[in-house]
């Protein structure tokens, strides 16, 4: 369009043109700055919680992704590498905004791996979770939208476990796993022969029941926990749900177990008064020891603290 156009504007108006114009270039590059410093301090207060709890910053090759991860007990030798597996994070800004970086504002997951007293532990990010932007690779958004649980994912994550055990020194896996990481650990189970149970915390293990009762888009590129929950009904598993979680229901969980069929060597536990964050964290010791080391005893009911209020978000 020629300079003069527009009934002579920019001629008459030039301040006022010329602001216009930049305006949404300014607010833009202030967005994306924000979003990068808020993005490297939840990296640094993840690194800083890891460190405390006695764990070492590991980055894992992981075939289309770069994951990273935290770990407690290398060279170990020990029987069994404990594995968690984070939630989905920040991965919308609102409803319908997906997040430039899904590094998780509240790790949940990290915190229970923190008070977990095994001598082996692995912490792990999923892809692009605390990844710095010039480490990143695969970082498409619908990674942690659509593609949550793409197969190249489960694929990523189950690389990154295969070289923490060579790292260990140790064979044998026990996977928990937190929100979306808990969909993530049942799909990393059913493609692995060496998990000795596997464990959820507020986990949407029906990833299409959770979709249709939130009247959210499917994750159309997903692969769905609940397709492989014949293949996962002989191993043992618990499955903790908070009886207040209004982001993954009871209901959700108990969907999947009907699936698995009779027979099943698994626990399910609804606690009073826990939500989709709270009071996971407070009590995961106590949870922790109810976790089954090769079989899925009946275990005594959990009396819940009354729940704190906590922020939105995952």
């Amino acid at each position: 369009m020629a300079s003069g156009s527009l009934n002579g504007a920019w001629g008459r108006w030039p301040r006022r043109a010329a602001g216009a114009a930049i305006l949404p270039l300014l607010l833009l590059s202030l967005g994306v700055t924000a979003c990068t410093a808020d993005a490297t301090a939840r990296r640094e207060a993840a690194a800083a919680l890891a460190v405390s709890a006695g764990m070492r910053p590991v980055t894992f090759d992981a075939g289309r992704f770069v994951l990273m991860g935290d770990l407690k007990g290398t060279g170990s030798g020990s029987p069994v590498l404990v594995v968690y597996i984070e939630g989905d994070g920040f991965a919308y800004v609102s409803r319908t905004q997906v997040s430039r970086d899904p590094t998780p504002r509240h790790p949940v997951g990290l915190e229970l791996a923190a008070a977990d007293s095994s001598p082996a532990v692995l912490y792990l990010g999923r892809p692009c979770q605390y990844v710095a932007p010039a480490e990143a690779r695969g970082c498409g958004t619908q990674y942690w939208s659509s593609h949550r649980f793409a197969p190249e994912v489960i694929d990523a994550v189950n690389h990154a476990i295969d070289q923490a055990l060579v790292l260990v020194g140790t064979r044998r896996v026990l996977l928990i796993g937190y929100s979306g990481g808990g969909a993530v650990a049942a799909l990393a189970a059913a493609r692995r022969s060496d998990v000795v149970a596997w464990a959820t915390v507020a986990a949407p293990l029906d990833h299409a029941a959770w979709t249709r009762w939130h009247g959210v888009s499917p994750l159309a590129g997903s692969l769905n926990p609940v397709d492989d929950a014949p293949r996962l009904a002989g191993l043992p598993q618990i499955h903790f749900t908070g009886a207040n979680d209004d982001v993954v229901p009871p209901g959700i969980v108990r969907g999947f177990l009907e699936r698995e069929g009779p027979g099943r060597d698994t626990v399910l536990m609804v606690i009073p008064g826990f939500t989709h964050e709270c009071c996971w964290v407070a009590r995961w010791p106590d949870l922790r020891s109810r976790i089954p080391p090769g079989t899925a005893d009946a275990v005594p009911p959990v009396t819940a603290p009354a729940p704190t209020p906590t922020a939105p978000g995952f």
